[in-house]
């Protein structure tokens, strides 16, 4: 049987702007979906309210993951339950090897502390699949890393949480051609049965690599269109203007700035070497 993380008549806003105006998304395990849209329109707010950050202020519309909302639920709580967020602006954590992270981060989800023999064999497969260097385990969290090498490591931490659901918020900005196809193929080799995912981006360049089951326009706060891949080509032939003017309406491009969120401080330095 299949989970199901299902958004329902989301609105929400951070202090005076309303932002997200009635969102409804249904997302199974086994399956892709893609959210494109113009800047600004609350895509990677939907993400990071689905993954619990407190910064926003929920108004209408519920969350829920197999029918149990999960409003309540803490970001710890949440990624528990099995849900990913790869960051658009990945933080780097100097004091905190790679390693020790994502083994602390398998600990944490899962409640089992990972075997270390388990845990290098996974960990170096994982590191050969998206072909980054062998000292990363030794490296402090992102820090001195490059903006390809950080998307990559958002993808290794998915590896191995193996999570069942991920949402991979613009995991393609800043990545070069092999890089991006290095993402692709080893996120669309992870979905099956047990893992779903959610693709936000601009560029229909990463699509040609995850091939989405659906495709969403979200403007203005919403959702205003589904469909196949069809609809990626004809964003990348007219952009969204022909949404404007089938759907009758106007694009508030000044509904969401940019911000570089961290959703909470969860790592720290235990001065254990776990190599």
């Amino acid at each position: 049987m299949s989970d199901i993380l299902k958004v329902e008549g989301l609105c929400a806003r951070v202090e005076a702007k309303e932002i997200l105006k009635g969102v409804d998304l249904e997302i199974k395990t086994g399956e892709v979906h893609a959210i494109m849209g113009p800047n600004g329109t609350g895509k990677s707010t939907l993400s990071s309210i689905i993954m619990g950050q407190q910064r926003y202020k929920v108004t209408a519309g519920d969350i829920k993951l197999n029918g149990e909302s999960i409003l309540d639920k803490t970001v710890d709580e949440r990624a528990r339950k099995g849900i990913f967020l790869a960051y658009q602006y990945p933080a780097e954590v100097p004091g905190v090897t790679n390693s020790d992270f994502i083994r602390a981060a398998m600990k944490a989800t899962s409640g089992v502390n990972p075997s270390l023999f388990k845990f290098i064999r996974d960990y170096d497969k994982a590191l050969t699949e998206l072909k980054m260097p062998d000292d990363l385990g030794h490296r402090y969290l992102n820090e001195g890393f490059s903006g390809g090498e950080k998307k990559r490591n958002e993808i290794l931490q998915m590896k191995m949480l193996k999570p069942k659901f991920a949402i991979l918020d613009e995991i393609d900005s800043g990545l070069d051609v092999d890089a991006l196809r290095i993402v692709g193929e080893n996120v669309s080799n992870m979905v099956n049965e047990n893992f779903g995912c959610l693709l936000i981006t601009h560029y229909e360049r990463l699509l040609d690599y995850i091939k989405p089951d659906y495709v969403h326009i979200m403007i203005n706060g919403k959702i205003v269109k589904t469909g196949g891949r069809e609809l990626i080509q004809k964003i990348d032939q007219n952009g969204y203007d022909w949404v404007k003017e089938e759907l009758g309406i106007e694009i508030d491009n000044d509904n969401e700035k940019v911000n570089h969120i961290v959703l909470g401080s969860c790592a720290h330095n235990t001065g254990e070497n776990k190599w």
